[in-house]
């Protein structure tokens, strides 16, 4: 079948052709939301001592929303051949705004952080010097060295952006067990550094609720571990998309998607290891006696 599925506009008895996909009734965005309306009401409970058990059955909801929702899509493009030319524009343009909320997602957890560190002694703001100590960091935090583990998983991070884009070329290329082989490569890459992050988180010399600088620490690196763990996640899926052959060097973008999230979660611990790792870790300020 052509790669271009021309639809019947609905309401035509003629049946001209167009190239849009008109999706078909689905029961997942109101399951979805249910789910989800669950999932918050139940983690808010949980906050004040009750409510954990809504708060699972309302993530397991959402988790299994994901998977039938996302089987359905996959099965319009393989299956029934109903992305057209015109609809993977539209969903390029959803996963670009989609990374681009992201990219504002991570400008908060920035903005707290350089606001209560390069501010750390500001005369208004009694509290912060008297929290901090009048330096930075903190007194009595021992920061995280980032030249240690920091470094090394930065390294780990930068070589799966290359086997991804390795991947990409092979199956540009019609080479599908050459591809598989690459995300392989990258999906051990990505689990190595949840593991090295997870040993620092437990190493760590601080705690989440001391000051400022713990708090957006633990966020920032936190919420990029993850966006490392659901990109892990999005390349397992590819992988096994690539063996049983649903993506060919003309149509592949659902594997383009996850490539294009696994580069923004590069990005963004390039400037975590930058900003907070490197840059947080400098001493300022002095001691007042």
């Amino acid at each position: 079948m052509a790669d271009v599925q021309a639809n019947s506009a609905p309401g035509n008895s003629e049946g001209i052709k167009q190239p849009y996909h008109l999706v078909d009734p689905s029961p997942w965005p109101l399951v979805a939301s249910v789910a989800a309306g669950l999932l918050t009401s139940g983690a808010v409970l949980g906050m004040h001592g009750h409510g954990w058990i809504l708060a699972i059955v309302g993530f397991l909801g959402v988790l299994g929303v994901m998977f039938a929702w996302w089987r359905d899509v996959i099965g319009e493009s393989v299956v029934r051949k109903l992305h057209s030319p015109v609809v993977k524009i539209g969903l390029r343009y959803g996963m670009t705004l989609f990374i681009a909320s992201e990219v504002m997602f991570f400008v908060a957890f920035f903005w707290a952080f350089f606001d209560t560190s390069i501010y750390f002694n500001e005369a208004q703001q009694i509290g912060r010097v008297a929290a901090n100590g009048g330096v930075w960091p903190p007194k009595g935090i021992e920061p995280v060295n980032p030249f240690d583990m920091p470094i090394l998983m930065t390294v780990i991070l930068l070589l799966s952006g290359t086997t991804v884009t390795w991947a990409h070329h092979a199956l540009v290329e019609g080479r599908n067990k050459e591809a598989a082989r690459a995300l392989g490569f990258t999906i051990l890459l990505g689990l190595l550094f949840t593991c090295f992050q997870a040993y620092e988180y437990m190493h760590a010399e601080f705690g989440f609720a001391q000051n400022a600088y713990t708090s957006a620490f633990f966020m920032a690196t936190g919420f990029h571990g993850f966006h490392v763990i659901v990109g892990t996640i999005f390349l397992i899926v590819c992988f096994f998309r690539t063996r049983a052959g649903h993506f060919t060097p003309k149509s592949h973008f659902g594997f383009e998607a996850a490539a294009w999230y696994w580069h923004f979660v590069d990005v963004v611990w390039l400037f975590l290891f930058v900003s907070i790792y490197w840059w947080g870790s400098t001493p300022r300020g002095v001691i007042p006696h």
